[in-house]
């Protein structure tokens, strides 16, 4: 993360509580609290009015102004439940990138609004295992159109070697699922991200080929199944 980014998120998680101490700062930083302490010291002299010591806590003096974002009660549980669940579900980035969001969401709602969200009744409790492997860089992979490799786990336990176009990753409520263009079978395939046991990611990008797209997956398995599946 670029020190500006870090600098910004910093703001955003102070304006996020009433104080916040300096461990769950740099936690949620992922910095030393030596880095910790020379950021707010900085952010202090910049003027962003921050107040408070080590060992006690820190806190903005006043809420800085922003524009209200305007939610009715159903789309704000809305928000809160899905962030909740990446943070739960998702890998560590993601998860980070969800606390984020929410801290933005909280600190430019009206205050009737943040009262609402404060009091919200819908929970996502944590997840007792361990994160999926690798979703973190098959994100990325998805992203920017890298062709992956990936040692993979078949239902009875044998170990098969493939080399992908992925192009999506969908969550089941307890696992995670890759869908890609398998260059061995010649066809979509989805795999287990869980059952992945060796990934490797290529600098070789793949082409927009038609009838390899996700969006002609998803045109075969609506056409087979005889339902929409896409999101709107």
């Amino acid at each position: 993360m670029r020190r500006a980014d870090r600098l910004f998120r910093l703001v955003e998680l102070l304006r996020s509580r009433r104080l916040a101490t300096g461990a769950w700062l740099a936690d949620e930083l992922r910095v030393s609290l030596r880095t910790l302490y020379r950021d707010i010291r900085d952010l202090g002299l910049s003027g962003v009015p921050i107040e408070g010591e080590a060992g006690v806590g820190y806190r903005l003096r006043y809420r800085l102004d922003v524009p209200p974002l305007l939610f009715d009660a159903a789309e704000l549980e809305a928000l809160l439940a899905g962030s909740r669940m990446v943070q739960v579900w998702g890998d560590a980035d993601l998860a980070q990138a969800a606390t984020a969001a929410l801290a933005k969401i909280h600190n430019a709602l009206p205050e009737t609004l943040r009262r609402e969200a404060q009091q919200a009744r819908l929970f996502v409790p944590r997840n007792q295992g361990d994160r999926p492997p690798f979703l973190t860089e098959l994100r990325r992979a998805v992203r920017q159109k890298q062709v992956v490799r990936i040692v993979y786990a078949r239902e009875d336990g044998t170990p098969s070697n493939r080399s992908l176009w992925p192009l999506g990753l969908f969550f089941w409520g307890r696992h995670w699922t890759l869908v890609g263009w398998c260059l061995l079978r010649g066809e979509f395939r989805h795999f287990r991200v869980d059952r992945i046991g060796e990934l490797d990611v290529l600098p070789e990008r793949y082409a927009d080929v038609p009838g390899r797209r996700l969006g002609d997956f998803f045109d075969q398995l609506e056409a087979r199944e005889g339902i929409r599946v896409r999101q709107r």
